[in-house]
């Protein structure tokens, strides 16, 4: 593959990346209810102070789920901006999620949490991992096996993202109208 369809399509990936991150974290896509916001905003600067159940259990689920939302983006920097040193990488990483808490407090939009922005930010420091990992076994491949599996990987998850919506708005609505 060329360097510049190469490119592309990276760039190309990264958009529909960035715009599914937005669909989920700011508008809690596919799963998006008529009332977006409650109008109660919560902040919370303690880490792991909302992590816990009732009976004082760590909830991992949301925690990984942030882990696994952001290593994508670590992998996608590494590939436009490889030459960039490690804090480069990682301070865009950290923006970006440092923006959607922001964006989530302005708009009273879910919370605002700490964690988040630790299992974010640690979430595209592993993605900075795996490409350097990746590197290291494939060499000059790396590019063109990213993009590959990148692709496969983003048109699953939009489908399946597109199946979860059509069935929170269309079928769900018949069935509980």
């Amino acid at each position: 593959m060329k360097p510049e369809k190469r490119n592309t399509l990276t760039i190309a990936l990264f958009v529909v990346y960035i715009l599914l991150q937005v669909g989920i974290i700011l508008f809690k896509l596919p799963f998006y209810s008529e009332k977006l916001s409650d109008g109660i905003r919560v902040i919370n600067l303690i880490p792991f102070q909302e992590s816990f159940d009732e009976n004082g259990v760590l909830i991992l689920r949301e925690i990984i789920d942030n882990i696994l939302l952001f290593i994508p983006l670590g992998i996608y920097i590494c590939m436009l901006k490889n030459e960039w040193p490690f804090m480069k990488k990682v301070l865009p990483i950290f923006s970006l999620t440092l923006v959607f808490e922001v964006i989530q407090f302005i708009f009273a939009i879910g919370r605002s949490d700490i964690t988040d922005v630790l299992g974010n930010t640690l979430g595209g420091v592993i993605g900075i991992g795996i490409y350097a990992l990746l590197f290291r076994i494939f060499k000059n491949r790396t590019f063109r096996i990213i993009n590959i599996l990148a692709l496969v990987v983003t048109i699953c998850v939009v489908a399946r993202f597109a199946h979860l919506f059509y069935l929170s708005h269309f079928v769900m609505k018949r069935l509980h109208p």
